[in-house]
């Protein structure tokens, strides 16, 4: 599956997002991790982690707004089915005001930004995002959004693999926690 680079990047931006909720999506908690989110600070971190141009003073309005995008994005990896996803989709980016332009900036080459200049951090997230989002339901690879299959974790990750096989958001830590803990299991019962 061939995604363009600008695609891939908002794609990571988006599932980067949904995993600063302090919930999994489904409304169980994530181990009791905290809002990656709580306040304007934390939005300003992950506005400079993720590298989101023009934006600029945020405050506890951007804030909501930026959650209020995360729980709807949230929403369309748990979707069931691709009509769903999009519905959803086509809101979230309706509501955003989409002006698609070709632009080149800060080193990279032509891309489409979705939002509107000026648009806030929220509309920009809501913009971009889905419509990498939209560009995995056309591609018809909706159900490459997925959940972490870990039981005490349950991130968002995008499943690029060749044949759609990954379970696990990282398979260094929740796959290879869960693999050693079947094994330590076997042995237990194979020894007594």
């Amino acid at each position: 599956m061939l995604i363009p680079h600008d695609t891939r990047i908002a794609l990571d931006t988006v599932v980067d997002l949904v995993n600063t909720a302090p919930e999994d999506g489904t409304g169980g908690a994530r181990g009791g991790t905290p809002d990656g989110l709580a306040d304007t600070e934390a939005l300003y971190a992950f506005v400079r982690s993720q590298g989101l141009s023009g934006v600029g003073d945020l405050g506890r309005r951007d804030l909501r707004a930026v959650q209020e995008v995360r729980a709807r994005f949230a929403e369309v990896f748990a979707a069931p089915d691709a009509r769903t996803a999009a519905e959803l989709i086509n809101r979230l980016v309706a509501a955003a005001g989409t002006t698609p332009q070709l632009t080149d900036h800060d080193g990279y080459d032509w891309h489409v930004h979705y939002f509107a200049p000026g648009a806030s951090v929220a509309d920009h997230l809501a913009a971009d995002c889905g419509m990498a989002l939209a560009f995995m339901v056309v591609a018809g690879e909706q159900e490459r959004l997925r959940r972490c299959e870990a039981p005490d974790c349950g991130h968002a990750f995008v499943d690029l693999s060749r044949n759609r096989s990954r379970r696990y958001c990282d398979s260094r830590t929740c796959g290879n926690r869960l693999h050693v803990a079947a094994y330590r299991a076997r042995r237990k019962e194979a020894a007594g």
